[in-house]
């Protein structure tokens, strides 16, 4: 806890895109093995992977490292159950991005440090959480159904992240403020790494590959690049 409170009260330079520089963006997901999903145990089997997609959604390179998680799950100390291992991934892919993208919070976080903000800091670079829904801000849906919509989510008063809306009439998901990045820029992230699915490429396309690593039994770390 003393951990996230000195990342929850750091003040980092804020950054945001380039306007009109196509946009590098990371991602990174854990696939636990089946039966050892939810709270789980110390040393639950996963696969992590990491990839590198540009802002057409082309894949630029991707790995995935198996692994064991660190702690059993306890709400807002996701870091201690898949921090390590994600960590682990993120710092064996091929490039650096601009952006990193996490299946998890920011600033809607009891410290104001979720898991996306923790491996920002630890990876040091800007990062923006996406889940499907808040961890304890509240806030209700938006209800234009168009794409790009989106609706505020607060904790204490603050603003910490933002329901956005990114295929017409389907569920939001919602952009958190994290690592080096406000609310705005969280939003812009995840509308400009949205293709045609709901979830934003770079994290579509590291569940695909945790998933298909998990589906094979990958028992060691492999690296794939494409362009």
């Amino acid at each position: 806890m003393a951990v996230q409170e000195r990342l929850g009260g750091a003040e980092p330079a804020p950054w945001q895109p380039e306007p009109g520089r196509p946009l590098i963006a990371a991602g990174c997901f854990v696939a636990f093995a089946r039966g050892e999903q939810g709270p789980g145990h110390a040393g639950d089997h996963a696969w992590c992977a990491a990839v590198l997609v540009d802002e057409h959604g082309r894949l630029r390179s991707g790995v995935v490292v198996p692994g064991l998680a660190g702690a059993s799950y306890a709400p807002g100390m996701l870091a201690r159950r898949e921090g390590s291992m994600l960590l682990d991934a993120l710092e064996a892919l091929d490039g650096r991005p601009e952006v990193l993208l996490v299946d998890a919070t920011g600033r809607d976080h009891p410290r104001r440090a979720g898991l996306a903000l923790h491996l920002g800091a630890a990876t040091d670079l800007p990062s923006v959480g996406v889940t499907h829904r808040p961890l304890v801000a509240t806030g209700a849906e938006p209800v234009d159904p168009a794409v790009g919509a989106t609706a505020p989510l607060f904790f204490d008063g603050e603003e910490v992240a933002r329901w956005v809306r990114t295929r017409p009439g389907v569920k939001p998901l919602v952009a958190h403020a994290a690592w080096r990045t406000s609310v705005d820029v969280a939003v812009e992230v995840v509308l400009r790494t949205t293709g045609t699915a709901r979830t934003p490429e770079p994290l579509r396309r590291a569940r695909c590959l945790a998933r298909e690593a998990r589906s094979e039994g990958l028992d060691h770390p492999v690296e794939q690049t494409f362009v």
